[in-house]
């Protein structure tokens, strides 16, 4: 056994564009603020060690963004050259510092995320154990329920067929998009869904930060009626104080966080009960790290958690809360791993496989447009 101490010695960065098989709209693009979703960016981040041992990251990016992330991950990178893969916390403070006249939130976070979560998956890897028995698992599955069933491109019809898709594969809940110009038509979907799948059935609504504060009000109020186990970004993402006041006053639990990028943004609402279920999104916060501070103040306030996109990474660390979370269950990653998460009875089961539990696929490499190199390979 060798006495030097092991080190990162080789980092590989990809930036990889996943193509979507339909383009995909929500109520920003009916409020004409964004255009249809046709691929998403993947920031790739493998690390090797001296002694051979290997860990696979990733962050990401819909629509603008990717060549950013990637462009500030390559700057940043060679800061982990030499650096002992075991300090992680160290790791994250060190990529934070090199980069640190863009700031710590946003685009920056977002590329320190890819790192981290690779360092997270190498250390499992070496001890032999799941990201969530790493991080000391709670639970070996997780509620969870579908989103990519429920956009506003999908007519009714096709709608009601894609929950049965969903229940019929074990999924526990179904969450539905709303947030259009036409609060009408909103309110028909909900219904006639709520109506299919039975009274009883978890049903949530996402309105992507649509709706002014009157507005929210309006239509959580006429939402309450349905049941629901929340309502999502019904307001601007950073308008902790709006959100709170409909916490306040609605039965529907309010939920959002998925945009913010750093654990000080997830403390704003924190503190100011503006979220019944916080959404921390791990790649976009920064990677675990700043993920298990989020979910620790968290729950020290007595919010819920509901990890938003990347059910590859959030069946990890939902498994390893003490206050069962919701997952979400999103397919549109699958073809970029070779495999594949299993559901079951209206819950997501967790991974047993070393670190992530993910490799990835030969669809990688024709999605890639640009690669970096750092250090040797061992």
């Amino acid at each position: 056994m060798s006495s030097q101490k092991e080190t990162i010695s080789w980092i590989k960065l990809q930036s990889t564009f996943l193509p979507l098989k339909n383009p995909i709209s929500d109520a920003k693009v009916l409020t004409g603020r964004q255009k249809p979703m046709t691929e998403i960016a993947i920031l790739f981040c493998e690390v090797e060690t001296t002694e051979g041992h290997r860990g696979l990251g990733f962050s990401y990016s819909k629509r603008a963004g990717g060549p950013g992330q990637f462009a500030h991950a390559k700057e940043i990178a060679p800061a982990l050259l030499g650096e002992d893969p075991n300090d992680i916390a160290k790791a994250w403070d060190k990529l934070c510092w090199a980069g640190a006249s863009v700031g710590r939130t946003g685009l920056a976070a977002q590329a320190i995320g890819a790192f981290d979560v690779a360092l997270w998956d190498l250390k499992a890897k070496r001890a032999g154990l799941s990201l969530a028995k790493l991080l000391g698992a709670q639970r070996d599955s997780v509620r969870c329920y579908n989103t990519s069933g429920g956009f506003l491109h999908t007519p009714l019809e096709e709608l009601l067929v894609n929950t049965d898709i969903s229940r019929e594969k074990g999924i526990g809940g179904i969450k539905l998009k709303v947030g259009q110009p036409n609060w009408a038509l909103d309110i028909e979907r909900v219904s006639k869904v709520r109506a299919h799948l039975g009274d009883a059935f978890p049903l949530m609504v996402d309105a992507n930060q649509q709706w002014d504060r009157p507005t929210a009000m309006r239509m959580g109020r006429i939402f309450e009626q349905f049941n629901l186990i929340w309502i999502e970004e019904p307001l601007d993402c950073y308008d902790a104080a709006g959100h709170a006041a409909l916490a306040a006053q609605l039965d529907t639990p309010i939920a959002t966080g998925e945009m913010l990028t750093s654990v000080l943004e997830h403390w704003d609402f924190i503190r100011q009960s503006g979220a019944d279920f916080l959404m921390p999104d791990g790649p976009r916060v920064g990677g675990i790290t700043p993920f298990m501070k989020v979910a620790t103040l968290a729950e020290f306030a007595g919010l819920q958690i509901a990890p938003h996109f990347s059910m590859e990474l959030h069946i990890h660390l939902a498994a390893a809360m003490q206050r069962e979370p919701w997952v979400e269950h999103f397919e549109w990653l699958e073809p970029l791993f070779n495999e594949r998460l299993e559901v079951k009875d209206g819950r997501m089961i967790v991974p047993t496989r070393p670190g992530l539990g993910v490799s990835l696929s030969d669809n990688v490499a024709a999605w890639t447009r640009e690669t970096a190199e750092f250090g040797k390979r061992a």
